[in-house]
């Protein structure tokens, strides 16, 4: 063979190589790991996260998932909800692997599979307003081969996954090309937690009259990319923003965005960050009915130092790529908000006091200026009614049948 032919063969080598790495799930041998997630909070007047109840809101979980005991817990403050992180391997031979999540500022509080270690395992009453110490561990989780075929379809091996009749968002995270996981007698295409915890969010945003928001970063890491919506009554507008360092100063959106066009940029940005494409749709999939409704929000990609500050990680063995991919989601008051709240409140409107569902009670508490002694008799129900629910479902399960 001369020189030039085996230059060109090592040149479709490479380049076949890299076709094959690039796929969803198409990687050649050696262990992949693929993790995403959300950090919501609640901004305050000034944009530092307020606590509220995280652990509140309608039920989105289909029963077969474990949960904390939240006897003591519904009801306790805290600034964040961990919200579906969900874990996912790549590998094209079957292997057996451990994973280890560790929450320092937080409490781990959903889990599917059932975990080899969970702390804690029963909070106590003393312990409402010290989220800390969490922790969940899997191990011999056995990874069924998962290689891409030429078609572009999975060949992972179908298993009994547990399914139920109720709806929920838990099953849009199934839609990749994941490999099989079992661990006992769970099977399942990820590892699925969730969490509330009170660390410090990087992300504080403040409106002022004017329209204008301030985006200040608290971090000691840039954040990649950030993102201002809006919806108000079904019209949306959008602004991204890239790159902050320390602070940066948007204008409100013009409510003349498309959702269709706004979903397929996160689903691109999502995939710019390290997730594959199949992912970054089966998250966007399974927040789309909350991410996008009524209200005024910031998204931002949680640097990646951030994440492993937080959830410290550890995948046994050795995963040769690790990718982590946490959107924050930060609610904020606007003007707007706040003078439909009020109104509500005086006209007796439950259905719009209801659109803002868990985030009410921490709107409520930062409209200062009106009492309770201005609220209809139908608002006062609708507002006390919601807090016997939650108290209430402190002794129950949280989850949909």
């Amino acid at each position: 063979m001369t020189a030039a032919g085996r230059l060109l063969g090592v040149a479709v080598a490479l380049a076949l190589a890299a076709y094959l790495v690039g796929r969803d799930g198409g990687q050649t041998g050696e262990l992949v790991v693929h993790e995403w997630g959300t950090f919501t909070s609640v901004a305050g007047s000034d944009g530092s996260a307020v606590p509220w109840a995280p652990l509140s809101g309608t039920p989105d979980l289909p029963c077969f998932v474990n949960q904390l005991s939240r006897q003591n817990s519904k009801l306790a403050p805290g600034f964040v909800r961990m919200e579906t992180p969900v874990i996912y391997f790549y590998s094209a031979r079957p292997l057996v692997a451990s994973v280890q999540v560790r929450f320092p500022e937080g409490w781990v509080t959903e889990w599917f599979p059932q975990a080899a270690r969970v702390k804690p395992q029963r909070p106590k009453p003393g312990m409402l307003s010290q989220f800390g110490g969490g922790l969940i561990g899997w191990d011999n989780i056995q990874v069924n081969s998962s290689r891409v075929d030429s078609s572009g379809a999975s060949s992972s091996k179908d298993a009994s996954l547990p399914s139920s009749t109720g709806p929920s968002r838990y099953y849009a995270a199934r839609n990749t090309d994941s490999a099989i996981i079992a661990t006992g007698s769970d099977n399942e295409k990820f590892l699925f937690y969730r969490g509330v915890g009170n660390f410090r969010v990087p992300v504080e945003p403040r409106l002022d009259q004017a329209g204008k928001m301030e985006i200040r970063n608290r971090g000691s890491d840039t954040i990649p990319m950030a993102v201002v919506f809006e919806n108000r009554k079904g019209k949306i507008g959008y602004r991204f923003v890239h790159s902050i360092p320390a602070t940066a100063e948007v204008n409100l959106p013009e409510l003349t965005g498309s959702l269709v066009e706004l979903q397929r940029l996160l689903v691109e940005s999502l995939v710019e960050f390290g997730l594959y494409r199949k992912e970054a749709a089966a998250m966007l999939d399974t927040w789309k009915d909350s991410w996008f409704d009524e209200g005024t929000r910031v998204f931002y990609i949680a640097p990646r130092k951030m994440v492993d500050s937080v959830l410290p990680l550890v995948v046994t063995p050795h995963a040769a790529t690790l990718s982590r991919v946490f959107v924050g989601r930060v609610e904020v008051q606007a003007p707007w908000t706040q003078q439909a709240i009020a109104a509500a409140l005086e006209n007796g409107d439950v259905d719009t006091l209801a659109r803002f569902d868990r985030f009410l009670d921490p709107f409520l508490a930062q409209l200062g200026f009106m009492e309770p002694a201005r609220w209809s008799q139908a608002a006062e129900r609708y507002v006390n009614e919601a807090h016997v629910r939650m108290a209430r479902s402190r002794a129950s399960e949280s989850c949909v049948r």
